[in-house]
């Protein structure tokens, strides 16, 4: 299974594309699709859909797994992420590809197994989960790697107990 783990964001939207066969992680690819901060939103948005469009172009994933919005307490940040996020799910399901979400908390305790663990906590698996020699950056790209590692996670319980999707 080939999934692509998405960290969404406005300035940054991290990618992280793994597959995932048997109890076995190989790492594709990841990075990040970036907009300049003077770039019009419009065309900030644009740029990341076709991003989006490419990576699912390109590795014709099983799943897209994002991570559902987390509120702080700027608006104006919030609401452009949302924007964003929605930019991110129109492309993939333009591409017909399956969508999966979680929370912070679920991808936090897929990938340590402790749900408050901090930044470095996940990143530290993720290398180690993924065989990484190095943790991946940008942070974003990491994050969305361990989005990609808790579908994986997830999808397999799913199967195992024979629940369908999310």
């Amino acid at each position: 299974m080939i999934i692509i783990g998405i960290d969404p964001g406005y300035a940054i939207v991290g990618i992280g594309v793994v597959e995932y066969v048997g109890n076995k992680f190989r790492t594709i690819e990841y990075g990040a699709i970036t907009t300049p901060a003077k770039m019009a939103t419009t065309e900030r948005l644009k740029r990341i859909y076709a991003g989006i469009s490419e990576y699912a172009d390109k590795y014709k994933p099983d799943a897209v797994a994002i991570e559902e919005l987390f509120f702080n307490s700027n608006q104006k940040t919030a609401i452009n992420v949302a924007q964003a996020r929605g930019a991110i799910l129109a492309a993939a399901a333009n591409k017909d590809i399956a969508i999966y979400e979680y929370t912070p908390l679920q991808v936090k305790q897929s990938v340590t197994g402790y749900g408050r663990a901090d930044k470095k906590q996940i990143q530290t698996m993720v290398k180690m989960l993924l065989g990484l020699n190095a943790i991946p950056k940008p942070d974003d790209a990491a994050d969305a790697l361990a989005i990609a590692i808790c579908h994986a996670h997830s999808n397999k319980m799913n199967n195992m107990f024979g629940i369908n999707g999310v």
